[in-house]
């Protein structure tokens, strides 16, 4: 259906409203009544979606719209039930190819409070949100004064608490099913491939989160009434649970990659557990010196170096915003075409950290980068082990595939195990004067979560058991490979 643009519209943002609708028939007409009459004279659109429902609630809409002419209303009813969130993905589509600025959620069962939409839309008409959710939990007491059951409010706590400890947000409801979003942040995600149960609303945060859009919360009143209740509370409970750890996991870098986030712009990892912490470690050992930092990515390690007193010099295919002020100098270049005409003189430490494997011919450039050493010079290297339990069960059972980091990465051209890397050090005319191995990055599971928290507590316990495996066993379960490389 094509929406055309009302002869009042301006400057100011074009607002739709999706009404989900499953057997609603003796809700709808009281959920578009009390819709506020000032929005609905500068409304865009109200889009009703019954979702195959088995009463009369299709018939209900097209009722409410004759004789309202002037009630921009479209009625659909889908042939067959497309499940919560695909019924969503239907709306949002018609939003996006109608060009509508803003979209909003609202429940055709009544639940959610028509009265205050104007609330959720305000902050995205002023660029102040990419989405809006209205939080039932963020007035203390309001929720339970408002008639919501013991065991839903407490797993609405639970939950949102578990989900909030896992991704680094601080969302006081997860679960409200009223929300309004910018159809240009909707665009950046990739919804037609979340779920099309209930936790589509859990996937959809989680999308906006991994892309680094804004969500903002303004408080709704709770309103529970004789309204059917569909959400079976166990199997949405294990759904969102599941969804949030392998979102943490994809973070970590295993599984397939999240939309929108850039495979390329390296994190620096301060960690004392990762290869970033203990190349600088090496670095700390020695008497301060040029170094020239290879792939340097925002140049976030660089600076680090520099701040153990060393000069840097950094290589890059892209100059990243603050390059310049972190290093002492920058260089731009493809390393795949070798290390760059602009690089001069020579270095008491070269730091490829996480480079070789995503290069075309890794054994050239460590050849050519060994030309820059100066006497008693070393390459500080790290690579990932592909031959870690991760892969290795991957690849076992034909599940081989690219991930978002990690092993698996999808920019990765080359893949090392310890015996093999250390052939090709040998072909490069390098020996190995210290190698080292970290383990699994498993620190990030508790970013953003509270210190005391159990989630804390049980990654600090893994993270010790996995560093002990690393080392009794590096080629299993070594994630990384660290080495110091220097001339014969």
């Amino acid at each position: 259906m094509t929406l055309s643009t009302p002869a009042t519209a301006s400057a100011a943002p074009r607002v739709g409203v999706l009404i989900v609708a499953y057997n609603a028939a003796s809700t709808l007409t009281a959920v578009l009544d009390r819709l506020p009459a000032p929005f609905v004279e500068t409304v865009d659109h109200i889009l009703v979606c019954d979702d195959a429902s088995v009463d009369d609630t299709y018939e209900v809409g097209l009722r409410y719209k004759e004789g309202r002419e002037t009630l921009p209303l479209t009625v659909v009813r889908h042939s067959k039930n497309l499940g919560y969130g695909g019924n969503q993905k239907t709306g949002y589509r018609w939003a996006l190819d109608n060009g509508l600025d803003i979209v909003v959620l609202l429940h055709g069962d009544g639940q959610y409070a028509p009265e205050v939409i104007d609330d959720l839309v305000t902050p995205l008409a002023r660029g102040e949100a990419d989405a809006v959710f209205g939080s039932r939990m963020a007035v203390r007491g309001a929720a339970r004064a408002g008639g919501m059951p013991i065991y839903k409010y407490v797993g609405n706590r639970i939950l949102s608490r578990f989900q909030n400890s896992l991704t680094g947000m601080s969302l006081s409801e997860w679960h409200s099913g009223y929300r309004a979003y910018r159809t240009d942040a909707l665009r950046d995600i990739d919804f037609d491939s979340y779920s099309d149960d209930f936790d589509f609303d859990t996937e959809i945060i989680l999308g906006l989160h991994a892309v680094g859009k804004s969500i903002a919360e303004v408080p709704i009143p709770t309103y529970y009434g004789d309204e059917i209740c569909y959400v079976n509370g166990m199997a949405y409970a294990r759904d969102v649970a599941v969804d949030v750890v392998r979102f943490r996991a994809r973070q970590m870098g295993f599984g397939t990659p999240i939309r929108g986030v850039d495979p390329g712009a390296y994190d620096f990892k301060p960690s004392p557990f990762s290869s970033h912490a203990r190349l600088l470690a090496w670095l700390g050992r020695t008497t301060p010196g040029r170094v020239l930092d290879v792939g340097c990515s925002d140049g976030q390690f660089g600076a680090a170096a520099r701040a153990l007193g060393h000069t840097v010099v950094g290589i890059d295919m892209i100059k990243r915003e603050g390059v310049g002020d972190r290093l002492d100098d920058f260089v731009i270049g493809d390393l795949n075409h070798g290390v760059p005409d602009g690089v001069q003189g020579t270095f008491q430490h070269i730091v490829a950290g996480d480079i070789l494997e995503h290069v075309l011919d890794p054994e050239r450039l460590l050849t050519e980068l060994a030309r820059y050493l100066a006497p008693g010079g070393a390459v500080l290297v790290s690579v990932p082990n592909f031959a870690h339990w991760y892969p290795r069960s991957r690849t076992a059972l034909g599940r081989f595939d690219y991930d978002q980091r990690g092993p698996f990465d999808s920019t990765h051209y080359r893949f090392f195990t310890r015996r093999s890397f250390e052939r090709l050090v040998a072909r490069c005319d390098l020996v190995v004067a210290e190698r080292d191995v970290v383990g699994a990055p498993i620190d990030v599971l508790d970013r953003g979560a509270d210190r005391r928290s159990a989630v804390v507590k049980a990654v600090a316990r893994t993270q010790r058991l996995d560093q002990f495996a690393s080392r009794t066993w590096p080629t299993m379960f070594g994630y990384q490979f660290l080495y110091r490389l220097t001339l014969p």
